[in-house]
């Protein structure tokens, strides 16, 4: 495990001149661990999936693969490496078995053996019985099995997972997380993969960075993570209109209290003794709590301590955003 299959300095990535979109990131991932990049639309993980693999180059940095340069030597990265991209990629005119097939003729595997492999990775993501249907017959999990098997045809030492449950429903993301897990324990498969849903990143990697606005943030397992944030998370609100930060935070054993969309998020050693002490300390000022919770350290909290904000799921891209506001100036003639 302390073998660095993947290692990057410095590497950054800047469109038109103007959009850093990845800001001069440091990581290494390590020999057969998941290793994910955390953060929301528009933090630069695609983009840094993109470098990897070859199909960006980098603006400075550098960054190798098992070894191989990703700027000098992206033919042989290319061939230890597999990829589940975003989108579907599959044909939907093809079976699911002429899919995989045309994958292993894209990278050279001859018939004779492309065919058996085929086989193989179809049994592996249960799809043999709907080997021969065509893929617009398939439902979006099975689409997704499909691609994760294209992601597998050539064998590779590493691979690339971006946003791999994507639209899918809470209960085909948790079959495919499976289907992950089994990748890493019985084939010792290095995986890199990027995600924007907290409880993913959570139940699936053994070490996440978190980025934002093009720069990691912080790196460590999500156990080691929330350990460090010191203390159980306390969530009130009050009926009043006022701002009682002050108060809550005299309270003994509260560490750090942030006000956020009229809510307390309180970090606090002793959750459990500390919370009837905050609530009758804003009694005797004569506040009502409306709500409460006491909950253990998650990935969001851990999100955001670094980043001074919880995840913006719904956040449009900046790359998105940026390309929008080139076309629009295009229209206008300018």
């Amino acid at each position: 495990m302390s073998e660095e299959i993947i290692r990057a300095e410095g590497l950054t990535k800047v469109f038109n001149k103007h959009l850093t979109a990845v800001d001069h990131v440091n990581f290494s991932v390590k020999h057969g661990e998941i290793f994910g990049f955390l953060g929301p639309n528009g933090a630069g993980k695609t983009t840094t999936i993109n470098m990897l693999i070859t199909i960006l180059k980098p603006t400075e940095g550098t960054a190798s693969v098992l070894g191989f340069d990703i700027a000098k030597q992206d033919e042989n990265v290319r061939n230890v490496i597999g990829l589940v991209p975003q989108e579907y990629t599959a044909d939907e005119d093809l079976t699911g078995l002429e899919n995989l097939l045309l994958c292993a003729d894209l990278y050279g595997i001859p018939r004779s053996f492309a065919k058996e492999r085929a086989l193989d990775l179809l049994n592996l993501v249960e799809l043999t019985d709907f080997k021969d249907k065509r893929v617009q017959t398939y439902s979006g999990g099975m689409r997704r099995r499909l691609e994760l098997a294209c992601g597998l045809i050539n064998r590779p030492k590493v691979l690339f997972l971006d946003e791999p449950t994507l639209g899918l429903d809470v209960q085909t993301r948790t079959a495919t997380w499976e289907y992950i897990r089994k990748l890493k324990k019985e084939f010792g498969m290095t995986l890199f993969m990027t995600t924007h849903y907290l409880e993913e990143a959570d139940a699936l990697c053994d070490r996440v960075a978190i980025i934002d606005h093009g720069k990691i943030v912080v790196i460590g397992s999500p156990e080691e993570l929330k350990h460090n944030l010191g203390g159980d998370l306390i969530t009130l609100a009050i009926k009043e209109n006022e701002d009682v930060s002050g108060l809550i935070q005299n309270v003994e054993h509260v560490k750090e209290v942030q006000k956020e969309d009229g809510s307390y998020c309180i970090k606090a050693e002793f959750g459990e003794i500390t919370m009837p002490f905050i609530i009758e300390a804003l009694r005797k000022k004569g506040y009502t709590v409306t709500r409460l919770s006491l909950t253990e350290p998650t990935l969001n909290e851990v999100y955001l301590e670094y980043t001074g904000r919880s995840m913006r799921d719904a956040e449009e891209s900046r790359e998105a955003n940026f390309a929008r506001r080139i076309t629009m100036r295009r229209a206008r003639g300018g």
